[in-house]
């Protein structure tokens, strides 16, 4: 079950230290450490890369207050991840099928 989660501690530094924790796991890595399985919607994108929305901001989450979120506690789509991304400037892109 999702809850409202409240996103300000999150900042963009954030979102780029998890960034950079994927880029320096590996996604299989980086996913089974954080808890969230591979993106099927949405793609944030960062110079040309392509990372899973939901994972990072869970990561970033963590990172910004300490505590970890589990995949359901939040929605990875439009009304959840993506729009929290996109707020804080990142470009976050539905996929292409």
């Amino acid at each position: 079950m999702t809850h409202s989660i409240d996103w300000t501690p999150v900042t963009p530094d954030h979102v780029r230290t998890a960034l950079a924790d994927y880029d320096r796991l590996g996604a299989e890595e980086f996913l089974r450490t954080a808890g969230f399985g591979p993106t099927t919607t949405y793609d944030l994108v960062v110079d040309d890369r392509t990372y899973p929305p939901k994972a990072i901001l869970g990561a970033a989450y963590a990172d910004a207050t300490g505590t970890r979120l589990e995949p359901g506690d939040f929605e990875g789509g439009r009304s959840g991840a993506v729009r929290v991304l996109t707020a804080l400037g990142f470009d976050v892109r539905e996929r292409a099928h």
